[in-house]
């Protein structure tokens, strides 16, 4: 039991970065502070002295293929990125502001949602941190007065007493049910039927909206309206996804990373909603329209959703529910957007290794992603949507095409040393141009960006390729440390092997083919 101190201390910290974060975001050169503008100014002086005045071998005879490899992909990733920075911009100036004054127009005549359904999953949270998370919610029923259901998963009483009580103390007044559900069964994906299983069983209607949440999200200003409203001014919306900001405690360039993360998935967002899809309802913050998440398919989807392969057989989905409930709808060609200003604040704790837990995420988030894109590329353009559909593919395509610069460098050091450090220069050059167009989705530059990018994206690309020969391989140590693929039978460890050797087969492959491209081995007789 933590000290009452502590708490209080840990819950004014709390506040006071939600007050940050929530406030009034700085624009134009008032985001730019003198001493960050003299870092970039340094960083990118240095960077073109560099490559403009460094005697380099980019056009050496014996290395232009070399450069003219990396070109070639540089040139088709930065034109793919540019291309969801233009759709993102064009959202944001053209469509978006039209869907916002509708959605203004109809909440200000008085439309309401009939109720709202607000599922939230939480097991052994930090106390401090549901206090808020039910504050935040309590505050917004209040200022909106819509008749709600809180419905909340749990798998103790620890959780329930420290909500009840909470909500007892500050929301008694309300027009709003607290109902509980203990699951008999672990896993948040089984909480998660319990609860759309007692919704149908108290009468939920079609036109009713359901909110997905986690237990550790806050809602920021207005979060209820924002986001009800697009449903009362869209009667073709089935499903929106919100702006999130991140609050980290943990070491100081996790928080880095991940508002980098965030920032990214802003600006992708937007470039997907142009095509009225997302590529995920993520679980921190959804909003549904009940009609096709109280079907039965759907609830099954949610329990039970599963990936038939060929060596792992048959085996079910441990986290990732969010993009369970994507492809459900997407199947359904189900209209989805994105809200741009409806902010959730999501709370990590890391604990333990930095570095080892942005492993561990990306491992749950590359594994989910891939086990999902496979079928959903099997829906094809015509169902996923075009745009869509090509993102799904790129992301399987991206994981090799990134390791293609670093292992390229990496093999010339074989033939000339100093062609590495020039692409070191670039990689530098190149990332602190993207991430001044990022900077546009963040709150501040962090002149950290644009090295913690480019290790992002070879952390990132590495565990795709472990994780397209592993799917069976999940862990979710903050649901009651649940585990898949690690078998420990004669059967398991022998299909654990074969995985190991089609893994060390495909890298040996990959870099083999490269250092016969550069000349580095000689191409086999019957090339």
């Amino acid at each position: 039991m933590e000290a009452p101190d502590t708490v209080y201390a840990f819950e004014k910290h709390l506040d006071g970065w939600i007050a940050r974060l929530s406030g009034p975001r700085p624009e134009g050169f008032d985001r730019w502070p003198p001493n960050l503008i003299a870092q970039f100014s340094i960083l990118l002086i240095l960077l073109l002295w560099a490559l403009v005045f460094w005697p380099n071998n980019f056009f050496h005879p014996d290395l232009i293929e070399i450069t003219f490899v990396l070109g070639s992909l540089g040139i088709w990733r930065f034109g793919w990125w540019f291309t969801h920075a233009v759709r993102a911009e064009i959202f944001a100036r053209t469509r978006w502001p039209g869907m916002r004054r509708r959605a203004d127009a109809v909440w200000r005549a008085g439309w309401r949602p009939r109720r709202l359904h607000i599922q939230m999953t939480t097991y052994y949270e930090e106390p401090a941190i549901t206090r808020r998370v039910i504050g935040s919610i309590i505050g917004q029923i209040r200022k909106e007065g819509i008749p709600t259901t809180l419905w909340i998963g749990t798998g103790s009483t620890y959780d329930e007493e420290i909500i009840t009580d909470f909500v007892k103390t500050h929301g008694a007044d309300l027009d709003a049910d607290l109902v509980f559900l203990r699951q008999n069964q672990p896993g948040k994906r089984m909480a998660i039927g319990m609860i759309l299983r007692a919704m149908n069983r108290a009468g939920i209607q079609m036109d009713d909206l359901v909110i997905f949440m986690d237990g550790d999200a806050c809602y920021g200003s207005d979060v209820l309206e924002k986001t009800c409203s697009m449903f009362g001014a869209d009667p073709e919306l089935q499903a929106l996804t919100t702006n999130e900001e991140v609050i980290c405690y943990g070491p100081e360039w996790i928080q880095s990373w991940l508002s980098m993360r965030f920032a990214q998935r802003r600006l992708a967002m937007q470039s997907h909603a142009m095509s009225n899809r997302v590529l995920t309802l993520t679980g921190r913050m959804s909003v549904f329209r009940a009609r096709h998440i109280t079907s039965e398919k759907f609830i099954r989807t949610i329990e039970a959703d599963h990936l038939d392969h060929w060596l792992w057989g048959r085996f079910r989905f441990l986290s990732g529910d969010d993009k369970s409930t994507w492809y459900h709808l997407l199947s359904k060609q189900a209209k989805m957007t994105y809200v741009p200003d409806a902010c959730v604040y999501t709370i990590e704790q890391i604990e333990g290794s930095g570095t080892g837990r942005m492993v561990q995420n990306f491992r749950r988030w590359s594994g989910n992603m891939l086990r999902n894109g496979q079928r959903a590329i099997a829906l094809g353009p015509r169902v996923a949507k075009p745009f869509i559909w090509w993102c799904i593919v790129d992301q399987r395509i991206a994981m090799w095409t990134m390791l293609v610069s670093p292992t390229l460098a990496i093999l010339t050091m074989f033939i000339e040393p100093a062609y590495l450090l020039h692409c070191l220069i670039w990689v530098v050059f190149s990332r602190t141009v993207l991430c001044l167009f990022l900077f546009r989705y963040s709150r501040e530059p962090d002149i950290s960006w644009p090295f913690i990018l480019y290790f992002n994206q070879i952390i990132n690309a590495g565990v795709k390729v472990y994780m397209i020969f592993h799917l069976s391989k999940q862990k979710w140590s903050n649901r009651g440390n649940q585990s898949a693929g690690d078998g420990t039978s004669l059967i398991d460890k022998i299909k654990a092997g074969m995985a190991l050797f089609q893994l060390v087969t495909a890298v040996v492959a990959f870099v083999t083919g490269l250092a016969i491209y550069i000349g580095l081995l000689p191409a086999p007789s019957f090339l």
